[in-house]
């Protein structure tokens, strides 16, 4: 298979084939606040991997997808790579919400509303939303910030029924699969999706899908709202860096010390076993 580079994302590297279908290549390379680490978190490319096809499984009967093969790609890619086929990209995050934390916190704090939608007084960090709602984003390229933007803005670059599809898919995906996260003692509480369009215009998802990378996963078991919660995704290097690493966010991020990045992995590897109720590694 001859492989043509494109892109490379925060994560990902992205290769065409020599018959037209694309090859998304998922790195140990983490990123935080718009930064990629310099420290890789040993499995995390070949985990998110594994997690991607598991999801896209779940969910085939709700949404068409970009996957073709996990298996039929070159050997030195195996375990971590996509064989996938080729999209007209859309430019938005699709972004769910259950609960309030992250950014949608910070706009709630900050207006009483995330991308435009109202909540009512009195959330913290943690609460369960009264219903999950959509806020989309922009796609920033790396090293630049994806902004939280309304429905109305979304539907002027994308079209309204287009729009409107994106958001009934994103909420529809979002509760499978929190039922199926909550059914094994995770809590979902975001998550962002990507998708494009096919040859004939069908609304497609691509990319990963409900990874510790794109999702917030946290400890149904834990969940107390209030305060930041136990949690299966990167969460934990976004709260090192904040807290104990001193560093200004300005200057080049720090190497991750050793005993982040095994905490790290142990909670990628906790969050794919959980999920999927199989051994990591997986055969």
């Amino acid at each position: 298979m001859a492989l043509t580079h494109l892109h490379s994302g925060k994560v990902r590297d992205l290769y065409a084939t020599d018959s037209g279908e694309l090859l998304l290549v998922a790195s140990d390379r983490i990123s935080a606040f718009d930064f990629v680490l310099p420290t890789p978190i040993p499995d995390k490319g070949r985990i998110l991997t594994l997690l991607s096809v598991w999801w896209f499984d779940q969910l085939a009967d709700l949404v068409p997808t970009h996957l073709l093969s996990a298996t039929e790609v070159p050997e030195e890619y195996a375990g971590r790579a996509l064989l996938c086929r080729p999209l007209q990209m859309l430019p938005v995050e699709c972004v769910a919400r259950g609960y309030l934390t992250g950014s949608g916190l910070a706009d709630y704090g900050a207006t009483g509303a995330v991308c435009g939608v109202r909540l009512p007084p009195g959330l913290v960090d943690g609460s369960r939303l009264p219903e999950t709602i959509f806020t989309p984003a922009t796609k920033a390229p790396v090293g630049e910030h994806d902004e939280n933007v309304s429905y109305a803005a979304m539907a002027q670059t994308v079209g309204a029924a287009v729009a409107e599809e994106l958001r009934r898919l994103t909420l529809a995906i979002y509760e499978r699969a929190a039922g199926i996260a909550l059914d094994r003692g995770i809590i979902l509480a975001d998550t962002k999706f990507e998708f494009g369009l096919d040859p004939q215009g069908m609304i497609t998802l691509a990319d990963e899908v409900l990874t510790p990378d794109s999702s917030r996963f946290w400890d149904a078991g834990r969940w107390e709202p209030g305060h930041g919660q136990s949690s299966y995704d990167k969460q934990y290097v976004r709260d090192w860096l904040a807290k104990d690493s001193g560093w200004d966010r300005e200057s080049p991020p720090p190497e991750l010390p050793d005993a982040v990045v095994a905490a790290t992995r142990e909670r990628y590897v906790e969050a794919y076993e959980r999920l999927t109720g199989r051994r990591y590694p997986a055969g």
